[in-house]
């Protein structure tokens, strides 16, 4: 299942690995794409969606 977040933050590669290190965290399968100009995150995952943006929050990026 395919989920998207908008997150605010993200401003190098270092956010970006930050971002998927979490995501594969809640599920290491997880497929991440990131685009930092649109402040998207494409999660292919079957882990819950709150479960995933709790992930991304606690690395301190706002979830909108």
């Amino acid at each position: 299942m395919q989920h998207v977040f908008e997150v605010q933050g993200m401003t190098c590669g270092h956010c970006e690995k930050a971002v998927t290190q979490a995501v594969q965290r809640i599920d290491a399968h997880a497929s991440v794409q990131i685009d930092r100009g649109q402040n998207r995150v494409v999660v292919d995952s079957s882990a819950d969606p709150a479960a995933l943006r709790a992930a991304i929050e606690e690395e301190g990026y706002q979830v909108a």
